[in-house]
């Protein structure tokens, strides 16, 4: 079993699709078709990439969205009211479904890229579709979060993603965005490329998305 590094188990993947079964159909059985967008590691672990979860992080383009996804979880425990994050520019909130913490946001600060994780556009052109039990659930793309992680310098998430990255293939233009967009230093995106190029061992690149 996997901890994090404060002492919490890691979540595993089955934990990652049931709750977000859960989570989802109580949003349809309020009759609510909000998008939203999976990110943050548990992306990565829906992905297939060997990552320790904590949580699982919900992003929504408004916040009257965060509402209408927290009034369908009225009936799970309410962590933490929906509420303005001033010092992050999120409005936030947090549930406890099935046991796991789950996150709703919006990440408000305007940006030009289209390949940030989190912010402008890149969430909603950049991702992919994971089952999670009778749900088709949209989730960011590896390039993107693989930038927010060069951002944060956090070797031991970038590393697993530069791994499976490699053997499975990436776009390398989105990720190349996606490190201009989280201002990666040149020598440090050439590293990348690089390290990513001789992992990959003739695998071609995907498609742009």
């Amino acid at each position: 079993m996997i901890y994090m590094g404060d002492g919490k188990r890691s979540l595993n993947l089955t934990d990652i699709t049931t709750t977000l079964d859960m989570a989802l159909d109580a949003l349809g059985a309020a009759g609510a078709d909000t998008a939203y967008r999976v990110c943050g590691t548990s992306a990565a672990l829906l992905q297939g990439v060997p990552l320790p979860v904590g949580d699982i992080d919900v992003l929504l383009a408004s916040r009257e969205d965060v509402d209408t996804f927290a009034a369908a979880l009225s009936s799970f425990p309410c962590l933490y009211t929906a509420s303005w994050l001033p010092e992050s520019s999120q409005y936030f909130a947090r549930f406890e479904v099935n046991g796991v913490e789950l996150e709703l946001s919006t990440v408000e600060r305007q940006v030009d890229s289209d390949a940030m994780e989190c912010a402008g556009s890149g969430p909603w052109q950049h991702y992919v579709l994971i089952t999670c039990g009778s749900h088709h659930v949209p989730v960011v793309r590896l390039e993107l979060r693989l930038g927010s992680e060069l951002l944060r310098d956090r070797a031991d998430r970038y590393d697993p993603l530069l791994d499976y990255m490699g053997t499975r293939g990436f776009d390398s233009d989105l990720l190349q965005r996606a490190m201009n967009a989280c201002r990666i230093p040149a020598h440090r995106q050439r590293l990348i490329q690089d390290r990513l190029a001789r992992s990959a061992l003739g695998t071609p690149s995907l498609p742009p998305a």
